[in-house]
């Protein structure tokens, strides 16, 4: 375990290291590359590669965009971002389900960036960190992958694109929901509540603050309303009405979440919420 910090004061403090060195990552590398023996044996590298692959084919099948289904599934919205972004794009987005998407979707080439809030949770805060990479980087394309609910709580920040002329795009997963929470409650066993959100029409309140609003309501809007926003010259929404029951499967699944989901599968059935286990395996299981 190696740990590179410019703070000494850091070195060991989130796990036991075996070496520590002070000092900026770039200087501190090149100092110990002459020191280093070159490893020939690729076996972990090629195993790495293999499981990416086949990791990759198989979120790749999820990003389907069927023509005419309703509701979108996010992952198509997510590879369409992915495919028409400028190559040096930096990408911001919204605690919860848009950093799965995020993750899974936007493939780095070493030019553009991603900035999120990540383990500090903070919800809403694609839109204010996409104002500050274009105040900072005025030439660059940013696109900010906002949830519904992140957007309503910040949603002044709107005029902020206007009475800056900051040519933002952002791309709004609407799914009437905190589907995240939801998704936690799910996996903990309980019943979901206090997580619908009754949205406005956010390309219309867009339109009405200066901005170019779209909207997409079925998966073949998606690119050409995104392709239309990343064109024009000022900020931009696209607002894209995405599936509530899409359901972000962490790499693995353990015991207790398996457990607590179906114990919320059968809450629902004897609550007379049947309905939504019928739209959750319609949304996941038939692409």
């Amino acid at each position: 375990m190696v740990q590179i910090d410019v703070r000494g004061e850091q070195l060991g403090r989130r796990s036991t290291v075996d070496f520590g060195f002070v000092g900026d990552t770039k200087t501190t590398l090149r100092a110990l590359l002459p020191r280093l023996e070159q490893n020939k044996n690729e076996a972990h590298l090629n195993e790495s590669i293999e499981h990416y692959v086949i990791a990759r084919e198989g979120l790749d099948k999820l990003a389907s965009g069927d023509s005419g289904r309703k509701p979108i599934h996010p992952q198509y919205v997510a590879s369409v971002i992915d495919r028409l972004a400028s190559k040096d794009a930096i990408f911001t987005f919204d605690v919860g389900t848009p950093v799965v998407w995020a993750a899974r979707y936007l493939r780095m080439n070493g030019k553009c960036r991603l900035v999120g809030s990540l383990t500090h949770g903070s919800m809403a805060n694609a839109l204010p960190q996409a104002i500050g990479a274009q105040v900072s980087h005025p030439s660059r394309q940013v696109i900010s992958m906002s949830g519904d609910g992140g957007l309503a709580m910040l949603m002044g920040e709107l005029l902020t694109l206007r009475q800056h002329e900051l040519p933002v795009k952002l791309v709004v997963f609407k799914n009437d929901s905190l589907a995240f929470v939801e998704l936690e409650m799910k996996a903990g066993g309980f019943l979901d509540f206090a997580t619908n959100l009754r949205n406005p029409d956010f390309a219309k309140i867009a339109e009405a603050a200066g901005l170019l609003g779209l909207s997409a309501e079925i998966p073949d809007q998606v690119e050409p309303m995104i392709a239309q926003a990343l064109k024009h010259e000022g900020p931009a929404l696209v607002e894209v009405l995405v599936s509530r029951q899409e359901l972000s499967m962490p790499p693995t699944i353990n015991y207790d979440q398996a457990k607590g989901f179906g114990l919320f599968m059968l809450k629902a059935v004897l609550n007379g919420r049947g309905n939504e286990i019928i739209d959750l395996a319609r949304v996941n299981l038939i692409r």
